[in-house]
């Protein structure tokens, strides 16, 4: 600590002990018991503290003293500078007077002790004046100290001349020499002896000084001491001064007397670690005195001996009562002769004659200072510098170690006789009583009191008592005089007694504060070592915590600028999707103003530049049905037509491509199962969580490719809380490449998916390799993303919503679903038994088994695959009951001719090519290239064709022109062993030319244009419908299980497919290759190339065989079953049900579904009185084991109990008003599929409204008309009850609204349920509407104004087409739509027409009734009639044929429907009753009809 701070410290310490010991009567055996001290330990303690105040206040006054004479002797500038600027003291203020501001104890600078020290003094020995031995101690010890002080001042004013004489001329002098003294360890530098004092006293200014200060003593000349500190770690040059030293070594003591006096001890500011034993003239004598009085142990002692010497013989003689040391005779003339002093010790000249032998404790030692005449413990004593060859003295050395004795005390100090000059004596006397006359009452005082204690313990020389003997104590006790008291004490017996006796008591005290020292010493190191290990480990702590800070913080910085670069792509991303947007929505706005029924249409207008493409829309079989227009159709009249030698042999292709052989081939029979293996749903919950918890706007971004057909586009996914996003990287160079014309029908290229819109989620295969997702939304389209790696697949789908891969496969919605391999998912759906019961058609499952094996629409190398199973392509009829037409299905294509198959087994057996794994076809059954060759006609399968291949159409005798020759090329070719795909089955406009391509001339002669038919089929719907008859047919589901064995079953791959001759390419296989480890880029490119080429197999579904098609006949008893094996004698008519009233029953809906709360038959009459008529699902019973006669008695239907007791007809009323024009009719009414709730329109108000089917209550008016309201029509229902409802006007408008069935209300939210907004505005009509159809499956709302064509508006309001029917077909009445694709209108005077869903009309008949209800059984194949004769009547749908007609009934029929199981169709009767009748249509199935 600095100077200052260990003065005003000091002082405060010192105010602490007046306070708490001496003003106090406190006795402190407790805390002394506490602390460990011994008894007394206390009150010595405070006496070393109040000596070493004493002292330094003593000091202080000398400091004064030497200003002044320092100002008088001092007539040189420049020496005064000096020692000014040495001194750091230009002002007459003290260094403490600067420090206490004014409030220094010092009163009397002339007198030796200050009141106040003496008033300590005092207190000390008299305050446990009881406690006589400790009170004899301490009174031993005060009178030493006292005698010392006294003896020592009389020396000073003895001669007081001499210092300040020599003081100015030496200052140069001294200065030089002690910078240039050889020492043995260092150079002391010497500051003048005038100023040494005040150096210690007035430290203003820092001054560093390196060694001991020589100086001259007070008349009697030069004193020289040395100082051998056996401590090795003390430092000189790092403190200011010797005071700030000095005062730093007292603070551990000083803590060690606090600690006594506080009940809690206070912790004293530890010496910091730089204080060093610094010898500056008097400066080192203080520290030495000090120190010897509190034993304070300096933190470091510096390495070597350093030299100590005294200013003037009070401060030596001060430093004597401390030091041990050899007293010598006060005459001057006596010299210790110089002696070498011993290794390590070292030897400075020091004025004077008088030796000091000094002990001090520094570091952990002591160190010795000793005579160096005759002994090793070097103290040598030479005359000054200027004296040192003439005087000498002899001195009796003694040897001093670290403990006290008698010998090490210093003598009392021997005062030489008085000069004869009177007034100089009369001076002196002044002086000595002036000095001392405060101080000299207190010592008479101690010898008086303890005169019988001191009188036994000072003894003379001879044993005598010196206080009782002679004039010893009179002197005490009579006499005042100070000369006296002090010519006693420098009596030399006195001297010896003092110093042997009383110098004990001393000495004792002084080493007990060493000890004390000493250990406290210990513990503070040990303490500080602790704190030292402590802070490091903080330290440590703090560095570790700091870096991780740092890391943190990059991280978070990183984080933050992904985030912000993030941020930037999603708004340029959204700018360029909001251009996209509202071009199509231009696009959209000039087709309803332009087309032929716009505003700005004309009758006129040619329809020949009207182009039209395959629509990305799925129905619920993943079926592609809908054509929409084309805004960039084309007839292609640039393009050109290939060459025939622009084709190479397939077989060379194959070969020029082996050398992209890799080391990557796995073995075939592998089973590679995903990732997901042992997945569970707690880690999905887990993660699940994790990813509720993320904030932020972007929750995942990562590169992607989109994949699409013939497109692959680099580009950023990013996925936020509620959506996903698309951007593609339009500076790619790849993206470049790509055709503008092939991107115009590329989707999602700039996409944007909301959360609420994911259908299902499932993963996918690119290029073989597990790293894609397909993503189906619920527009019924589906969007496909490639990933660098399958961690980030997991990480996108625990992004997005939990869907699964939707409702449809029995599977949970769980992310796991979405993530398993293809077969754990099939082994964990229902769809196997639910087409071995016959649920669902072979198709479908097909779709099933494709859609699961990772067969997409979007990648046209993974396309969907169907088997050919027709034969015969030759006979002009074809008979589907002979066995002969179809395809055994246990074989691959390639293998159904013998010959070609020998061929292709000896292929296999002869293989040589070591490169390559043998194979039986080089080519697959599906790829990119024959998918679009079936395709070719339709866009934008045709564009992609002709990107594919060079902007070309085929050669003519290579296009796909007849499907005869396709066929038979299939079983000719040896490399031709394509299979079907899906569109066979469905799409008859792939067959025909409609774009009128010039796609050649054959070699024939022959145009090629539409797809040359088998002769069985007159038109394209005609093969489709066979097709997909051949498909279902008891044949095929007999073994369709052989063909999907080889496709995604055991004989795929592995033995069973060398037997089954069905192996394939190696690289057509999952996992045959792993692209990443293809570390060569053009290799990996060319690899990729070649699978593209070669087609990929189906992942692997099974490896056991599949289970077959449970036949017909076993399930003929299962309720579900066709009736067709049934007892044929049933009744058509099961009952009839009158109502009371005798209303015509215009509206029937029988929502009969079992799991529905109340299965009714809902009746409403022309007088808007509603029944709800509870069903009872018996009549599939009937036949079926365990059936009884008590069950044929429940008649299906139960009449509404409020309608037959007529108790409650006021909750079965709609009252309200409807408009009195409104005809009331079928079209008039919807109810929900739950029965809950029916929706009346035709109000007066332009309304239409909402009842509850229970109460009879109005719960909701809708308003959204500009004229009444004339017919609604609601779409199929899908889980939770939702559905489109569309209401026609007479605005020649219709709207499209949303019904929830969570909330059972028009729009989706509760809150606003008394302004809901439609959907969709279909405008179009050129008067009122009279007749609606909306089919949710197909998107498309079908509706007949009361004159005009009917019109076809997809449900997002675009007008696709106009039905327009033939010249008399002009004011439709009824119209039913099935999800099969069949439109049936209903004109007035008889007139049907069929209609399919792309506009073309298939068929048209007349009949002679008014038909007033129509409706298509659920697979669109037969059509029901019901009119004002009362006949009931069953068509064939695709050519109307009449399959039956029911017995007439007594009353028109005015509305019908059919229950959930097509079994039961019930009539609503112009009489006010209903009738039920069995209805079968497998009854009318070919099969049924040739079989049974």
């Amino acid at each position: 600590m600095s100077t200052e701070t260990a003065v005003t410290f000091l002082n405060r310490l010192m105010a602490m002990v007046d306070v708490l010991v001496f003003s106090s009567s406190l006795n402190f055996s407790e805390i002394e018991a506490e602390k460990n001290m011994s008894s007394g330990g206390l009150m010595r303690q405070c006496l070393r503290l109040v000596c070493c105040v004493a002292v330094r206040n003593c000091l202080e006054c000398r400091q004064r003293q030497r200003d002044r004479m320092t100002k008088i002797s001092l007539t040189s500038t420049k020496p005064q500078e000096s020692l000014q600027s040495l001194t750091g003291s230009g002002a007459t203020k003290t260094g403490v007077e600067n420090i206490s501001g004014n409030l220094s104890p010092i009163k009397d600078p002339d007198r030796l002790l200050q009141d106040v020290d003496i008033n300590r003094l005092r207190a000390v020995v008299f305050r446990d004046v009881d406690d006589s031995k400790q009170a004899q101690f301490l009174a031993l010890a005060v009178v030493y100290f006292i005698s010392v002080l006294m003896v020592s001042k009389y020396r000073d004013i003895l001669e007081p001349q001499r210092e300040i004489a020599r003081s100015g001329s030496q200052i140069s002098r001294n200065i030089r020499q002690e910078i240039n003294s050889p020492t043995s360890t260092e150079n002391p530098v010497t500051f003048p002896e005038g100023n040494k004092e005040k150096e210690i006293l007035t430290p203003i200014e820092d001054i560093h000084v390196e060694s001991s200060l020589p100086h001259t003593d007070s008349g009697i000349g030069e004193e020289q001491i040395t100082g051998v500190l056996n401590g090795s770690d003390l430092e000189t040059a790092t403190v200011p001064d010797a005071m700030s030293e000095l005062l730093s070594s007292l603070s551990s003591e000083v803590k060690k007397s606090q600690e006594s006096l506080a009940e809690s001890p206070v912790e004293v500011l530890k010496p910091s670690s730089s204080v060093t034993s610094v010898s500056q003239g008097k400066g080192m004598n203080v520290k030495e005195i000090l120190k010897s009085l509190v034993a304070a142990p300096m933190e470091r002692a510096e390495s070597g001996p350093e030299p100590v010497s005294y200013p003037d013989s009070s401060v030596k003689r001060e430093a004597q009562t401390i030091l041990p040391m050899q007293f010598h005779s006060f005459d001057r003339s006596v010299v210790v002769p110089v002696k070498k002093p011993p290794p390590g010790s070292l030897a400075v000249n020091t004025v004077g004659g008088i030796g000091i032998t000094s002990s001090l404790v520094t570091g952990s030692t002591s160190n010795v200072i000793s005579p160096a005449t005759a002994t090793p413990k070097s103290m040598i004593n030479t005359t000054g510098a200027a004296e040192a060859a003439s005087t000498s003295s002899s001195s009796s050395s003694s040897s001093f170690v670290n403990g006290a004795t008698s010998k090490n005390l210093p003598a009392v100090q021997t005062v030489a006789p008085m000069p004869e000059d009177s007034a100089e004596n009369m001076s002196i006397t002044a002086k000595l009583e002036r000095a001392l006359e405060k101080v000299a009452p207190l010592l008479r005082e101690i010898f008086v009191d303890f005169a019988p204690f001191l009188s036994r313990t000072l003894l003379g020389s001879h044993g005598q008592e010196l206080l009782i003997e002679g004039t010893g104590l009179v002197c005490m006790k009579s006499s005042t005089s100070v000369v006296e008291l002090v010519m006693l004490l420098c009596s030399q017996e006195w001297q010896n007694s003092i110093q042997k006796n009383a110098g004990l008591a001393f000495i004792e005290l002084i080493n007990e504060g060493r000890l004390l020292c000493h250990a406290m010493k210990d513990h503070i190191v040990r303490v500080a070592n602790e704190a030292e290990f402590i802070l490091n480990r903080q330290r440590a702590e703090d560095v570790h915590k700091h870096a991780e800070f740092e890391s943190q913080c990059a991280q978070y910085t990183a984080d933050r600028r992904e985030e912000e670069k993030m941020c930037d792509h999603l708004i340029s991303a959204a700018k360029h999707r909001d251009h996209v947007t509202a071009n199509q929505l231009k696009q959209k706005i000039l087709n309803i103003l332009t087309n032929k029924h716009g505003a700005w249409g004309t009758i006129c207008q040619s329809q020949q530049n009207d182009f039209w493409r395959l629509d990305y829309w799925e129905d619920d079989l993943r079926r592609r049905r809908r054509f929409i227009r084309n805004a960039f159709g084309s007839i292609h009249p640039e393009v050109l037509l290939k060459s025939a030698e622009e084709y190479g042999a397939e077989e060379d292709v194959m070969k020029s491509k082996k050398t992209f052989r890799t080391q990557a081939i796995v073995n075939q029979n592998a089973e590679t199962e995903l990732m997901l293996e042992g997945d569970d749903d707690t880690v999905s919950l887990l993660q699940e969580k994790e990813i509720d918890n993320l904030a932020g706007p972007v929750v995942l971004s990562t590169p992607a490719q989109l994949i699409a057909p013939v497109v692959v586009a680099k580009g950023t996914l990013s996925i936020t809380t509620t959506e996903i996003y698309f951007e593609v990287d339009e500076d790619d160079q790849g993206f470049k490449k790509i055709d503008p014309k092939v991107l115009a029908y590329t989707e999602g290229l700039h996409g944007k998916w909301m959360f609420s819109e994911i259908r299902a989620v499932f993963s996918r295969r690119y290029l073989l390799q597990s790293t894609a997702l397909e993503v189906f939304m619920a527009n019924r389209t589906s969007v496909m993303f490639n990933f660098p790696d399958q961690a980030t697949v997991k990480k996108v789908v625990y992004s997005l919503p939990r869907v699964g891969v939707g409702t449809s496969y029995g599977l949970p919605q769980a992310r796991r679903i979405s993530l398993a391999s293809p077969r754990q998912l099939f082994k964990s759906s229902n769809m196997t038994q639910r087409w071995q019961r016959r649920e669902i058609s072979n198709f479908e499952y097909l779709m099933f088994l494709n859609t699961v094996a990772g067969r997409t629409y979007n990648d046209l190398n993974q396309y969907p695959v169907f088997p050919w199973v027709i034969t015969n392509y030759e006979s002009e009829e074809l008979d589907l009951t002979l066995p002969g037409n179809f395809r055994d299905l246990s074989k691959p294509i390639g293998s159904l001719n013998p010959k070609r198959a020998v061929f292709y087994a000896e292929r296999y057996e002869t293989w040589e090519d070591d490169q390559i794994p043998p194979y039986h076809y080089n080519t697959h059954y599906s790829t990119a290239t024959s998918t679009l060759t079936w395709l070719v006609r339709i866009e934008p399968f045709t564009t992609f064709f002709l990107n594919a291949n060079e902007g070309k159409f085929d050669y003519p005798e290579r296009t796909f022109s007849s499907i005869t020759k396709s066929w038979r090329n299939c079983q000719r070719d040896t490399s031709d062993v394509k299979e079907l795909i899906p569109e066979f089955y469905y799409l008859p406009e792939m067959f025909v030319n409609s774009n009128n391509y010039n796609l050649g001339i054959r070699e024939d002669g022959t145009v090629v244009s539409d797809v040359e038919l088998p002769m069985w089929a007159k038109k394209p719907e005609d093969f489709v419908r066979i097709n997909r008859m051949a498909l279902e047919s008891e044949f095929v589901s007999c073994q369709l299980h052989q063909w999907i064995d080889l496709i995604f079953g055991y004989k795929q791959r592995g033995p069973e497919a060398v037997r089954a001759l069905n192996v394939f390419h190696y690289l057509t296989y999952e996992g045959s290759v792993n692209l990443d480890s293809i570390t060569d880029s053009g290799l990996r490119e060319a690899m990729e190339v070649h699978i593209q080429n070669l087609g990929q197999m189906p992942s692997q579904l099974l490896i056991e065989p599949h289970p077959p098609r449970s036949s017909a006949m076993h399930l003929c008893f299962l309720p579900q079953s066709p009736l067709m094996f049934k007892d044929q004698m049933q009744q058509d008519v099961i009952m009839v049900l009158k109502f009371p009233s005798n209303s015509p029953v215009t509206h029937v809906a029988a929502n009969t579904l079992p799991h529905l709360s109340t299965p009714a038959v809902v009746t409403v009459t022309c007088s808007r009185l509603f029944a709800v008529n509870r069903w009872h699902n018996t009549v599939g019973l009937r036949g079926a084991p365990g059936y009884s006669l008590e069950q044929a008695h429940h008649l299906p239907i139960e009449m509404d109990p409020l309608i037959a007791n007529n108790a409650g007809v006021n909750k079965r009323q709609i009252t309200d008003l409807v408009d009195q024009s409104i005809q009331i009719n079928a079209h008039c009414f919807v109810v929900t599929a739950d029965n809950r709730y029916i929706l009346v329109c035709g109000f007066w108000d332009k309304s239409f409204r909402v009842y509850s089917t229970e109460t009879g209550k109005l719960t909701q008016i809708v308003f959204g008309h500009w004229d009444v309201v004339t017919c609604l029509a609601r779409s199929e229902s899908y889980i939770g009850g939702d559905c489109y409802i569309v209401s026609g006007s007479r605005d020649a408008t219709l709207l499209l609204w949303y019904w929830s069935g969570r909330h059972h209300i028009i729009g989706d939210n509760p809150n606003n349920s008394d302004y809901p907004a439609p959907r969709a505005v279909l405008t179009g009509h050129d008067h009122e509407v009279v007749s609606v159809s909306v089919c949710a499956e197909l998107g498309l709302v079908i509706s007949g104004a009361k004159e005009g064509p009917c019109l076809v508006h997809t449900i997002t309001g675009d007008l696709l087409r106009a039905l327009e029917g033939p010249e008399n077909c002009v004011y439709p009445r009824l119209i039913s739509v099935s999800s099969e694709g069949h439109c049936i209108i209903y004109y007035e005077r008889g007139r049907f027409c069929n209609f399919s869903i792309n506009g073309k009309l298939l068929g048209q008949m007349e009949t002679n009734d008014s038909t007033r209800a129509l409706l298509l059984s659920s697979d669109g194949q037969n059509l029901v009639t019901g009119g004002d004769n009362g006949v009931v009547e069953v068509w064939q749908a695709c050519d109307f044929k009449q399959l039956y007609i029911y017995p007439g009934c007594d009353a028109g029929i005015r509305a019908m429907d059919l229950s959930h199981d097509q079994r039961t169709l019930i009539t609503g009767m112009a009489s006010g009753s209903i009738v039920a009748f069995n209805i079968d249509f497998n009854r009318w199935h070919y099969e049924h009809q040739n079989r049974y």
